[in-house]
């Protein structure tokens, strides 16, 4: 197998047999909760306890400052997320809890890149952040710092085409959701 943070492929064998086998069932979780000291750990905390891998999360305020929303991603199979999602029920701060279906969700991702990008490969760099409407916020000999906003397919395809260039330093929010309509979380 690869070196971490590497893009080989492996084969379904390597993965099952190096324990990264996913179920392939990618689940976005909303949650709201009361906005006070502890809450998050004790949210998070459910899904380890479970054995969930959590592959990202987002919090922030909603339109009332008393209340958060927490975004979960994970992959999971369906009878366990339900289990889950009854314990964070009896939580007292939790105030609603939604597994949004991805057709029916609006899902973003924004990532920092810093590219190192000099001569040659500067234009190439800023050809490819145009492709993916993507904004360069800060200019250095060397590097360039690009914004990324979208799905998280979208980032990946940018991180793989701007990889060869020499990715110095990446940082990435994880997914926010929201629910498509007018009373979904």
């Amino acid at each position: 197998m690869g070196e971490p943070g590497t893009k080989e492929i492996l084969s379904l064998e390597e993965l099952e047999a190096a324990g990264n086998f996913r179920s392939g069932r990618k689940h976005i979780v909303s949650i709201l909760v009361e906005n006070k000291p502890g809450v998050l750990t004790r949210v998070t905390g459910l899904f380890a306890r479970r054995g969930f891998n959590i592959n990202t999360l987002a919090v922030g305020p909603t339109d009332d400052d008393s209340v958060s929303r927490i975004t979960i991603t994970l992959d999971g199979a369906v009878h366990s997320i339900d289990q889950v999602t009854k314990q964070l029920h009896k939580l007292i701060n939790v105030l609603k809890i939604r597994d949004l279906e991805p057709e029916e969700t609006l899902a973003r991702e924004l990532a920092l890149f810093k590219i190192s990008a000099d001569g040659v490969a500067r234009a190439e760099v800023m050809q490819i952040c145009d492709i993916f409407r993507a904004h360069i916020v800060d200019v250095s000999k060397r590097a360039v710092v690009a914004e990324v906003t979208g799905t998280q397919e979208k980032v990946d395809a940018f991180e793989r085409l701007i990889r060869p260039f020499g990715l110095i330093e990446m940082a990435r929010t994880g997914e926010i959701a929201i629910g498509r309509g007018r009373n979904e979380t």
